[in-house]
């Protein structure tokens, strides 16, 4: 039984019950006809975008259809998607004239990334691709190899992606679109961002929140989206629900959104329909743009937003074996999929194909005919694919001395509440190139000193509206990371701080945009950009208020599968190692940084210069913790986090006492990503180091914050693992005790003291003769410690007092194991 079965192309959405009343909130416009010159120029560049774009899905050779096509001309695999493209180059179309009449600098954000035939035939129209690509000119060589090398390893891919000039968004996974636009324009008042929104796309969750982003758009300070909504009814194999919506139906939504809704839907004179429409919704935008720039915003402003309601596949072909094509979900991929076997197919293609008059759009020599070279932008400066704030404006941010924020050696200072300052001074210093973007998380997670000079920037609340907030809170992580995207593509710097378990949502998010970055990065054109920056706090070790369902530290592995060249993971294990984390991560270019951190006061172990050569290091032996400084030692303890890390120095002092003929090296390991084998990673030790840091053939015990497979990964390839325990987060949570959560899960003092006198007994005789009675002794006081808690429901008292080592045991008191 067939999916979906439809009577008529193109079918109307079925009416609504809603009062006809309501259509009194969509725009009516005078349609003037266009004067013929710029009436023509449209339609022959769409003719000729369409061409090119059914050409290049199709066609390896004879790409002008100058003789009949033969099964020999058609590729041998027929790959790409038909059906959004003409949607796509009647929007190219319309904006690039819009660019010339106004000289308007526009960005094209393009939600269906698959129509990338649209605009890759629309970018060599207007001579962008031949400019970034000399072998893609705008002559009869570069038309043939952009047709038939589409789709084939030597060619562009089948979606938008950063080899596609003008691009900042990847195209491949849907409902990011509409958010990347509106974080671009931020703090550029002079730019537009036109984005698609496709139907498909619609449907998705990020899409229908991002339609809120208007509302941190704060017109006196940065540009506009105006968004595009096309409405061609259906997606791979079934109709859209905006297609089965009516106007009624959208117009009260997209009035309850905060928008004036237009719909250009007269396909009969459709180039009159959208140029109009176009016209209306800049004038409405720089009407907006004017108030808040004189000193008059107007609250909650109504941004204009376009509903396009053309086709699926409009041009293509009408029927193909006795089934509608056009105006179905069949055009949405590959309209004539047998081209290469079938004779009728093949001979349907050529009629579609020599239907845009191929003769009249090209010149003999390859290049395009007069009448579409003037509504492109003269200036190619004003080319939507050559906006330069899509490839080459990146904005080196101004950064202070992080040591002047350094709090005092031996105190206890929250990591998060010690960088807040420094991001509060970071923000004064670049008030136009940097901006938090968070999910209402910041005050939580004890980051309120951003507010010390700006505020939050959400425009519809009278308490933040026109203030110039450097500061967007939503709660939305896909939108949060839809903003940074945009932000850091058109050259500026942004952090994400968020509750660690949260981080997960973005993570396809995350990886699409490493995908873009990997590409752009292949590039000879696009210049080096920000990292993107993630901070993650109240982590699994410390939620106070919540329960398991907040315990998930799995975002670090989702950066750690990402290419080597791209991914960074920090885990800072004091206030002073996270300033100059920080500062390190806000300099650096072309990564997916991933700090991971403290809300919580706990001790400053390193000073601010031994915290910047830790950093520098990535990892180092702390002495202070370690027996004899660390030398010759009968066990390796590691630490990788910051509460994970001060359970290993308290097991240290707990050792001085317990087993005090045990030798400890405590090692502390910040940059995660040292440990990978050689050669598999930049930061990765070499042999040599990784020996001086944790010996050649000593037991080594990890303490570590994320999962344990996570460690057994990146130290694959290193010899002697089998010397190598690991404890980290087994999935084990509730709402309880902070050291009742590393009890749960085998990474506490007691689980560490443990692991070291074992490890140790293989080596030291002493601690093997009395290791028994030991380990039995750390059972005990862990026993009576998970009872007490039970009990009474918090911690011992000075559970999280600073260990001393003085003397050669430590006088740090254990309650439990006292008792």
């Amino acid at each position: 039984m067939p999916g979906e079965v439809i009577d008529r192309p193109n079918p109307r959405p079925f009416p609504s019950n809603i009062d006809d009343n309501v259509m009194s909130l969509a725009v009516k416009l005078d349609k003037t006809k266009l004067d013929d010159p710029t009436y023509t120029g449209l339609q022959e560049f769409r003719r000729a975008a369409n061409y090119i774009a059914a050409a290049m899905i199709f066609l390896r050779d004879n790409v002008l259809v100058e003789r009949d096509l033969e099964f020999d001309d058609i590729k041998p695999r027929l790959l790409g998607h038909w059906g959004t493209c003409p949607g796509l180059t009647l929007v190219y179309s319309h904006l690039n004239l819009l660019a010339r009449q106004r000289k308007q600098d526009i960005i094209f954000v393009v939600g269906p990334g698959h129509g990338a035939p649209a605009i890759l035939a629309s970018l060599w129209l207007e001579g962008s691709l031949g400019r970034f690509y000399p072998e893609y000119g705008r002559n009869k060589a570069g038309l043939e190899r952009l047709i038939s090398k589409f789709s084939t390893p030597s060619g562009f891919p089948s979606h938008i992606n950063a080899e596609t000039p003008g691009s900042i968004h990847e195209g491949g996974e849907l409902g990011y679109a509409l958010s990347v636009a509106f974080g671009a324009v931020m703090d550029k008042p002079d730019l537009v961002v036109a984005c698609v929104v496709g139907d498909g796309e619609s449907e998705s969750g990020p899409t229908a929140t991002a339609w809120h982003a208007a509302k941190y758009i704060d017109p006196a300070e940065s540009g506009a989206v105006l968004p595009i909504v096309h409405v061609n009814g259906f997606k791979i194999s079934e109709r859209t629900i905006y297609g089965c919506m009516d106007d009624k139906e959208m117009v009260t939504l997209f009035t309850g959104y905060g928008y004036q809704c237009r719909f250009v839907e007269d396909l009969a004179s459709i180039d009159t329909d959208l140029y109009r429409s176009m016209e209306w919704a800049l004038g409405e935008i720089y009407k907006i743009q004017n108030a808040a720039r004189f000193g008059k915003p107007i609250m909650k402003p109504r941004w204009p937003v376009l509903i396009l309601r053309t086709p699926k596949g409009w041009g293509g072909p009408k029927k193909v074996h006795g089934e509608f094509v056009e105006g179905s979900f069949r055009a949405h991929q590959v309209p004539l999929m047998a081209a290469k076997s079938d004779s009728s197919e093949l001979k349907q293609l050529q009629e579609w194909l020599l239907s845009y008059k191929p003769k009249d759009l090209f010149t003999k020599d390859g290049g395009v005919v007069t009448q579409i070279l003037d509504i492109i932008p003269v200036d190619d400066n004003k080319k939507l694919g050559q906006q330069i704030a899509t490839y080459g404006s990146h904005e080196v941010l101004n950064l202070p001395d992080w040591k002047k924020y350094s709090v005092k050696k031996g105190s206890q200072a929250s990591c998060m509440s010690t960088i807040g300052n420094l991001l509060d001074q970071i923000m004064v210093d670049n008030p136009k190139s940097f901006r938090i973007f968070s999910p209402d998380e910041l005050v939580s997670n004890k980051l309120d000193a951003v507010f010390n000079h700006t505020g939050r920037n959400f425009q519809w609340d009278e308490f933040a509206n026109a203030r110039g907030g450097r500061v967007i809170e939503i709660l939305s992580e896909h939108t949060c990371q839809g903003f940074l995207q945009g932000y850091t593509l058109t050259g500026r710097t942004g952090l994400f701080p968020s509750y660690e378990s949260f981080l997960g949502i973005v993570h396809t998010m995350m990886v699409q945009y490493s995908k873009f970055n990997k590409m752009a990065r292949e590039t000879s054109w696009r210049y080096d950009i920000s990292s993107i920056n993630y901070l993650e706090t109240s982590t699994w070790t410390r939620q106070e208020h919540n329960g398991f369902s907040h315990q998930n530290p799995s975002f670090i592995g989702a950066v750690l599968n990402l290419k080597p060249n791209a991914a960074r993971v920090y885990l800072p294990p004091d206030a002073n190692t996270f300033l100059s984390t920080l500062n390190h991560c806000l300099r650096s270019q072309n990564y997916v940084n991933l700090m991971v951190g403290s809300k919580q006061p706990q001790p400053v172990f390193l000073s601010a210069d031994e915290a910047d050569s830790h950093c520098r290091a990535g990892a180092s032996v702390w002495k202070f913790a370690s027996t004899d400084d660390g030398l010759d030692p009968d066990v390796v303890l590691v630490g990788i986090g910051a509460e994970i890390t001060f359970e290993v120095i308290a097991a240290a002092a707990m050792l001085r006492k317990i087993s005090p003929e045990l030798r400890v090296r405590v090692v502390n390991v910040t940059d995660l990503m040292i440990l990978k084998h050689e050669g598999g990673h930049p930061h990765a030790l070499s042999l040599a180091d990784f020996d001086s840091l944790f010996t050649a053939d000593r037991p080594i015990h990890i303490n570590y914050h994320g999962y344990p497979h996570e460690i057994k990964g990146l130290l694959f390839g290193r010899p002697k693992l089998d010397r190598v325990s690991i404890a980290a987060y087994n999935e084990e949570g509730s709402t309880t005790t902070p050291l009742d959560m590393m009890l749960r899960n085998g990474v506490s003092r007691y689980h560490v003291a443990e692991a070291a006198i074992q490890g140790g007994s293989l080596r030291n005789a002493k601690v093997q003769l009395n290791m028994h009675e030991s380990v039995s002794g750390i059972r005990h006081a862990l026993a009576k410690l998970q009872e007490s808690i039970m009990k009474t429901g918090k911690d011992p008292e000075d559970a999280y007092d600073t260990p001393s080592f003085e003397g050669k045991a430590s006088v740090h008191r254990d309650v439990g194991y006292a008792d």
